[in-house]
């Protein structure tokens, strides 16, 4: 049986409220997380403390993941595609994570990405709150997600919001912006909207390097996901002065179907590789990738949704950018005919990522299992969809 998620929270848990420091308190359902206010306290509240077994020292050993140049899609050359795709291979084999450069996101564009997580998460305390994510939703602001769990918080803010790939609208994320944090942040919400597009092309492109990997036709993924709905992120992790008690995300695997992510020069990204934690290096010229639950199950098991995690630093502020590669909410999770060789057997029967989406935000708290459990807790619940 899946293991129901016991931590979710079941009451408001008010970490800081108001202008001025006081205690933690419910106040009018508000969460909110101040990370200032909590290290005056001394001692780390027990809603942020992890198991020691979550918290497993770091060796500073480094991840080898490859780095793949994104310049031999363009190219033409198909020996060059071909070994990339070898390297992309034998990496999701194992692991699930790589990186890539010459990706064609204008170094500019991150810059300006980077320097608008300073513009929301500086935000006065009742702005965010006026804009704070509602329970089972994807946009908006959560601090710590104290409205989603009571223990194991992460210590972290998040801002985050739907790309629509297929919306007609060039303005959908300036659009939310202003709706959800007024005029002032039109200019977040056009850098945004200007690195959501770049993350959506460079998306496909890596959709077809996979596809390419797998040997199934070349544009098999592109399709499946030119029209989907993914999910931007921006993370803001404050510095904590018991980071070896916390940690800024735990142990998961991502349950979408690929992740994008930027992260700056303060590392802390870690992925556990052969029963052990390991460091994933920041580049500033390139992207790490890493496969999700749904591609997992695209993949027919081949290629690895792998369990990481991001540490605090207990003097610098840590900021990293995330792309969320989602399908369709509706499309249906299935491997691709000509993946499957002859008499093998199905590892995950169909479904939707609307459903693996809503069972993590309503049912479970993602880790190692989440995509069995899911299935598990699917075939339980609503044998009609298989």
């Amino acid at each position: 049986m899946f293991r129901p998620l016991m931590e979710l929270s079941s009451s408001t848990l008010v970490l800081y409220s108001g202008s001025q420091p006081q205690e933690p308190k419910e106040a009018n359902g508000d969460i909110v997380f101040e990370s200032n206010f909590l290290q005056m306290q001394g001692d780390m509240p027990k809603e942020f403390l992890w198991p020691s077994g979550d918290l497993v020292n770091t060796t500073q050993e480094e991840l080898k993941e490859p780095l793949v140049d994104l310049g031999i899609m363009k190219s033409g050359d198909e020996k060059a595609m071909a070994n990339g795709a070898e390297l992309v291979r034998n990496a999701c084999l194992k692991h699930g994570f790589f990186q890539v450069v010459n990706h064609g996101v204008d170094p500019d564009l991150i810059h300006a990405a980077y320097h608008e997580i300073d513009s929301i998460f500086k935000l006065p305390t009742n702005k965010k709150l006026s804009a704070k994510r509602k329970p089972g939703g994807v946009s908006g602001y959560s601090g710590a997600h104290a409205d989603r769990y009571s223990s194991k918080l992460p210590w972290k803010e998040t801002f985050s919001f739907l790309y629509d790939h297929q919306s007609i609208s060039k303005f959908q994320i300036v659009d939310y912006f202003k709706s959800a944090l007024g005029e002032d942040l039109q200019q977040t919400g056009r850098v945004y909207q200007k690195y959501c597009e770049a993350m959506k092309e460079l998306s496909l492109v890596i959709m077809e390097l996979l596809a390419i990997s797998l040997g199934v036709d070349r544009l098999h993924y592109r399709k499946f996901f030119q029209d989907g709905d993914s999910i931007m992120r921006c993370n803001y992790y404050p510095p904590c002065n018991s980071a070896n008690l916390t940690l800024g995300t735990g142990p998961h695997t991502d349950p979408t179907s690929l992740t994008i992510l930027h992260q700056d020069q303060v590392g802390g990204l870690e992925v556990f590789v052969d029963n052990k934690w390991l460091a994933v290096r920041p580049r500033s010229e390139a992207l790490v990738i890493n496969i999700g639950d749904t591609f997992m199950a695209l993949s027919n098991g081949r290629y690895k949704s792998c369990l990481h995690r991001a540490l605090v630093d207990t003097y610098r502020e840590r900021r990293s950018l995330v792309y969320f590669v989602c399908p369709k909410e509706d499309k249906i999770v299935r491997p691709p005919e000509n993946l499957l060789c002859r008499n093998e057997e199905r590892k995950y029967p169909d479904f939707t990522w609307s459903n693996l989406f809503e069972f993590t935000q309503k049912h479970y708290r993602a880790d190692v299992a989440t995509l069995q459990n899911f299935i598990e807790w699917q075939c339980s619940s609503k044998p009609s969809h298989f």
